[in-house]
């Protein structure tokens, strides 16, 4: 076959023989292997000759070109194996010429191609002493690397099996000192732990009389008040109690500061904390006080001027003689119970956003409200009643002592 057709059997990417031909709706054909190398160095499905969009994922394969190709590198694979002249592969003329910069034989065709344009050519038989003397040195050189290599490389054995050795021996002299302090210290336990049930056993039959006797000698009960009253927000005709839990109402004007807090219209006073989660419960001793509210408020809403009942209230009251409630959505609403209240109870869920009120004593619901609180809320009392103060009941824990066997 002559180098022209040869040529025409070579891809354009490798310039070589075609192996697995394929080809492109371009009628462009190519090896499989190179056509898919320039694809995914591209990131596109172009012809690397034309530059054309290919609209396949794959190529389709020509098996009459794969079949003459194969044919065609079987039979130069043949001529090789018969000791004939080199021949060369693109175009079936003799490799008379070497190409230094390439580092490779060349035919006269290859030599005028544009892939060797501009290099320097030299007859391969002028060539192949100096590069045989090359190869030789090299060839010795790389010998005598590999002798000490492995000379090496049976040292290194040699060592390795030395450090394994004696760590295999350093292990086992670990392992039986470590099991000796091991049984040492299954001992030691086993008798400490002997020795403190014994104590344990004195000390808590000790303890148990203990409690027993405090327990008969205890017999009051402490009180805890669930929350306390803010002086610093306080309207300045009411007055708070020592302890904080209760407020009168005087017609005296206490000089106190109008700092921002305080209230200026309304008869009131906030409680010492806010709440924003959790569930809180308190008890307010009304009495007989005949002019009241009782409830919670956001920590926003305004205490200067005539707007706060007007915004973000949650109440009970008693006025005139009767009983509502009322919060920001929903008007005055009467209350009806069946006796005078002494006690209002406050039970407020900030997460489910209910407040409900109720008569503690009887265990009846006087009314309840449900909101999405967005901020704080403050425990209020208002008491417009000079001869009855508004008081915060204590709790009562009784002190228990629980017995253990």
């Amino acid at each position: 076959m002559d180098s022209k057709s040869v040529e025409e059997l070579s891809c354009p990417v490798c310039c070589e023989i075609f192996k697995d031909p394929v080809i492109l709706s371009c009628s462009h054909s190519f090896c499989k292997e190179c056509l898919q190398q320039f694809w995914r160095i591209k990131k596109t499905q172009e012809c690397p000759v034309c530059r054309r969009r290919s609209s396949k994922q794959e190529p389709l394969s020509i098996l009459a070109l794969k079949n003459l190709c194969d044919s065609l590198i079987k039979e130069r694979n043949e001529r090789r194996s018969s000791g004939s002249e080199e021949i060369c592969s693109l175009h079936r003329e003799k490799l008379k010429l070497f190409c230094l910069e390439d580092k490779q034989p060349v035919c006269l065709v290859c030599r005028d191609s544009e892939k060797h344009v501009n290099h320097t050519f030299r007859p391969i038989s002028e060539v192949l002493s100096s590069h045989k003397e090359e190869l030789n040195t090299v060839l010795i050189s790389l010998q005598n690397k590999l002798k000490h290599a492995e000379e090496m490389k049976a040292e290194c054995n040699k060592t390795v099996q030395h450090i394994k050795s004696q760590a295999e021996h350093t292990e086992r002299q670990i392992k039986e000192e470590f099991e000796k302090i091991h049984q040492f210290l299954r001992d030691e336990e086993e008798a400490t732990i002997t020795a403190l049930r014994e104590e344990e056993e004195q000390k808590q039959q000790m303890m148990k009389e203990k409690l027993e006797e405090m327990n008969r000698h205890i017999s009051e009960t402490l009180q805890h008040t669930p929350l306390t009253l803010d002086p610093n927000t306080a309207h300045c005709r009411l007055t708070l109690s020592s302890d904080l839990t209760s407020v009168s109402f005087s017609d005296l004007h206490q000089n106190l500061p109008d700092n921002p807090e305080r209230f200026h219209e309304y008869l009131c006073v906030l409680g010492s904390e806010g709440f924003n989660s959790g569930t809180r419960c308190w008890d307010v001793e009304v009495g007989d006080n005949t002019l009241w509210s009782v409830g919670i408020t956001t920590a926003s809403n305004q205490r200067k001027g005539e707007v706060f009942f007007n915004t973000n209230v949650w109440r009970v009251q008693y006025i005139d003689s009767k009983y509502s409630s009322k919060s920001p959505d929903q008007p005055p609403t009467r209350v009806t119970v069946k006796e005078k209240l002494q006690r209002v109870r406050v039970q407020l869920d900030c997460d489910r956003g209910k407040v409900s009120f109720s008569d503690p004593l009887t265990n009846i619901c006087l009314c309840s409200f449900t909101t999405t609180f967005t901020e704080t809320v403050f425990p209020f009392l208002y008491n417009y009643c000079k001869t009855s103060p508004l008081r915060i009941l204590p709790v009562k824990l009784i002190v228990t002592t629980e017995n253990h066997s």
